[in-house]
């Protein structure tokens, strides 16, 4: 769909109802009037509260019930992570097809640059909105609100910043990210408000960090749907990542992990909890509850469990188990990851498509749910008819396989423990390889208990500015992190290509491209579809707004890449 006035969209409705495009902001400066504070219910309480609990949410872009991917963050979440490899697509009709498919659907024209736009400036605007009533110096409820909203304001720069930037800022701090609006950002300065080049928005996110470190230094959260102090740290272990601090890096993820532990292989497989439940690994997550929009309207099929659960056949719902559109591991991804470890008990073997009758492939896929029949189910639907690779990471609530509406009530997680021991892992290795590779050896053996160093270093997708020993960090990350929303900013920091097309892939035949290498000039290419664009509105009123080129996607096919 083709938008020629963007800002004739309704704006976002989180706590004051605001985006960052200029026609839409009201109040346009970031600040929010004593009149309209005190005619909210709950007042101060209610606009902090509005900071996480719309992560998951309402529509909040179209505000249709149709549109399937209008499910807040956990979306962003997979539209990262399909631009790469490691999850595989099949149907030019899926949902996610415009940014698994990229191409000039993804420029400045085109609906899709509206949605982070109009998400994360709304998110933005909520922060900016608490901070404001939070004063100077905060004290009490308020001195909560404050480390809760700069908190979060990081996070959504964050994300912006390595969604928008060309090049990290490790590679070119002066690379344009995105316009920044704090809470005393005024309306007359919107008009001609440039990117932020990375050096700059990096150190607002680390101030804003400093500054939730400090608020939030005695908050005892009641569940994981708030940011405390350990996510402050987790943030800043993302942080450091980005910037190469190897050294702050380190530091930060470690103080993450305290008071966490790593799943064990019952939680990780559990066809009951397993990554729809909070548990002692998960250091911020967000949930879906029963009354959301998402869940209520259009059968639940606009919801992260229509996408991402496929257990729910009996439903005949949700687009990943009845509509032919599942989420897949990649084959040669599922194929690296040995048969000890129990991280691969999440995707069906692709051999069981092998198997002559289907009492043999239900006996199979009885081993990776109780609902076997189900699978076979799922993949009739599909455009190969097949299980390979179907994923089974992400259950169904408490094992519900017929009431969608049940099953799709579940938490995501956005932050676990694992993560901040692979940040811990690769920072160190990058001070002394040796430190990092034992650190990793210890992680991957609470996955592997077989694992052995070394297997995955030359994977390096068309690029060597990652050591080997990165590499190997790589790899685990995409094992542990799949689906997670990791998969672009780790190929865009280790300018990684991707590879889709090879013997026996399992990708779109219409999108098997390998993407990497280098230019005549030495430098690497990595997928510019990875560069999102900024909305054409925003630079058509804001004069000192520059944008980002619209991706071309590669012509034909390639030719398949040789392991």
């Amino acid at each position: 769909m083709k938008i020629t006035n963007l800002f004739s969209i309704a704006a976002v409705s989180l706590a004051l109802s605001a985006t960052s495009c200029i026609k839409e902001i009201e109040p346009q400066n970031s600040t929010v009037t004593g009149e309209q504070a005190g005619n909210a219910p709950g007042s101060f309480n209610n606009f902090v509260a509005a900071i996480t609990s719309s992560l998951n949410g309402a529509f909040t872009y179209s505000g249709g019930d149709n549109a399937v991917y209008d499910f807040g963050y956990p979306s962003f979440m997979l539209m990262r992570d399909v631009m790469g490899q490691d999850i595989a697509t099949e149907d030019g009709n899926e949902w996610y097809s415009t940014w698994y498919g990229c191409g000039t659907g993804l420029g400045p024209q085109y609906a899709v640059s509206q949605y982070p736009w109009t998400y994360y400036y709304g998110w933005i605007k909520s922060c900016n909105t608490v901070i404001t009533l939070s004063g100077e110096t905060p004290e009490g409820e308020k001195k909560t609100g404050a480390g809760i909203a700069y908190a979060m304001r990081a996070m959504f720069y964050m994300d912006m910043a390595r969604m928008f930037a060309p090049a990290t800022y490790a590679k070119d701090k002066e690379a344009p990210t995105v316009p920044i609006i704090l809470e005393n950002t005024k309306l007359e300065d919107l008009p001609n408000n440039p990117r932020a080049t990375n050096e700059v928005i990096w150190a607002q996110i680390l101030s804003d960090l400093d500054k939730a470190e400090e608020n939030l230094a005695s908050y005892k959260r009641e569940n994981i749907y708030t940011p405390d102090l350990s996510v402050v740290y987790g943030l800043k272990a993302r942080a450091y990542l980005t910037l190469e601090d190897w050294a702050n890096a380190e530091k930060y993820a470690k103080m993450a992990q305290s008071g966490y532990t790593a799943m064990n292989k019952e939680e990780y497989t559990s066809r009951t909890n397993g990554f729809n439940t909070p548990n002692n690994s998960w250091i911020f997550g967000l949930t879906f509850r029963s009354t959301d929009p998402n869940i209520l309207r259009n059968d639940g099929d606009s919801s992260w469990g229509s996408q991402m659960i496929i257990e729910v056949s009996e439903s005949g719902c949700g687009y990943a188990a009845n509509y032919g559109t599942p989420k897949r591991i990649d084959y040669h991804l599922y194929q690296t990851i040995p048969a000890t470890d129990f991280r691969k008990n999440c995707f069906v073997d692709f051999a069981i498509d092998q198997m002559e009758t289907k009492d043999e492939q239900i006996a199979a896929l009885a081993v990776y749910s109780d609902v076997p029949e189900g699978l076979l189910t799922t993949a009739e639907t599909t455009a190969s008819m097949t299980v390979g690779g179907l994923e089974l990471k992400f259950r169904p609530k408490n094992g519900e396989h017929a009431n969608q509406y049940a099953a799709f009530t579940v938490a995501v997680p956005l932050m676990r423990v694992e993560e901040m021991m692979l940040i811990e892992a690769e920072a160190a290795g990058m001070q002394s390889e040796g430190r990092g590779i034992e650190l990793l050896t210890r992680f991957a053996q609470l996955r592997d208990p077989e694992f052995e160093y070394g297997k995955h270093a030359s994977e390096n997708y068309g690029s060597t500015y990652a050591t080997p020993f990165q590499n190997e960090v790589w790899w685990q990350r995409r094992v542990e992190l799949w689906a997670e929303g990791f998969a672009t900013f780790d190929i865009k920091r280790l300018d990684k290509g991707i590879i889709r097309n090879y013997a026996g892939t399992n990708h779109n035949p219409n999108n098997l491209w390998n993407f990497g290498g280098y230019d005549v000039n030495g430098n690497n290419i990595y997928p510019n579809w990875m560069d999102l664009c900024i909305v054409q509105t925003e630079t058509n009123y804001n004069s000192a707004c520059t944008n980002n080129p619209t991706p071309l996607k590669p012509a034909d096919n390639s030719p398949e890449y040789q392991w």
